[in-house]
């Protein structure tokens, strides 16, 4: 006797999921690309407004291409005394904020204390404080103590907003370090100095690091707290500002430039650092 087995009814044909969002990735890129060309677009007209031909203090309007104002930089000596206050006191700030706000951020990211609650509302509340109300505290503050204000007022006054910024940069780092390998290096005969320099620091770097820079950009072009505390001592937003009102130089735009271009060589250095690192 043959039996006859009946073929297997076919599985009806599952249709491919469509892909979410698939309809909508020309919209979001128009809008992606509108929303950097609004953020890009005043660096762009500031670089190129660095190389224009204008012979008078009004630089709004082109007039053709020139390297004359690369070339002679630094022909206006309030302007190039004021940029240097500017860097300065944006590189002793970034060290100084750093050195503080590091171990702050160690702490807060590491170890549960009494307080703990109460120092993540004040990192907080001094970053998101209005700058007009923290220059207003700070200049309070250096009449009620007869500090003289100067270029050494104005560091005091950045660093004391930049900690916060390390600080939180640096615990979100923290949150994410594995401990056991700092107790790994303890037990294999490391003091408390060196696990930290060679584990714990190297792991903390790229968040410091992050921290220092954002610092460093912070205090370059803060203008609100700087105008309160500077006294007699000129910045180089401050310098721009007050031309502002007869004219402004194209050695401003190239200036701009420059520091903008600088800042994009140090940031993309930390990014490929942090790669190169993590690979």
């Amino acid at each position: 006797m043959t039996t006859t087995v009946a073929p297997a009814a076919e599985a009806p044909a599952t249709p491919r999921p469509r892909r979410a969002g698939r309809g909508r990735r020309p919209t979001l890129t128009l809008y992606t690309g509108l929303v950097l060309a609004w953020l890009l677009l005043p660096i762009a007209v500031m670089i190129l407004f660095g190389f224009n031909d204008t012979h008078s203090k009004v630089n709004f309007t082109w007039q053709g291409f020139t390297l004359t104002w690369y070339e002679h930089l630094f022909a206006i000596p309030n302007l190039t005394s004021a940029l240097v206050n500017s860097l300065t006191i944006a590189l002793v700030v970034a060290v100084v904020a750093t050195l503080l706000g590091t171990p702050i951020g160690m702490a807060l990211g590491r170890y549960r204390f009494r307080g703990k609650g109460s120092v993540d509302l004040l990192m907080f509340a001094a970053i998101a404080a209005p700058e007009i109300a923290l220059g207003a505290a700070l200049l309070s503050l250096f009449i009620v103590m007869g500090v003289p204000r100067g270029y050494w007022t104005i560091v005091i006054a950045h660093v004391a907003f930049c900690i916060p910024y390390v600080a939180i940069t640096v615990r979100a780092r923290m949150v994410g370090h594995d401990p056991t390998l700092e107790e790994a290096a303890r037990d294999l005969g490391a003091g408390p100095w060196t696990a930290f320099r060679l584990v714990t620091l190297p792991m903390l770097l790229p968040g410091v690091a992050s921290g220092a820079l954002l610092c460093f950009a912070l205090s370059v072009d803060d203008y609100v707290i700087t105008s309160f505390n500077a006294g007699r001592t000129v910045t180089f937003p401050l310098w721009v500002y007050s031309a502002s009102r007869t004219g402004v130089p194209p050695q401003v735009n190239v200036m701009g430039t420059l520091i903008f271009v600088g800042g994009l060589i140090i940031a993309g250095s930390n990014v490929l650092f942090s790669r190169r690192r993590a690979s």
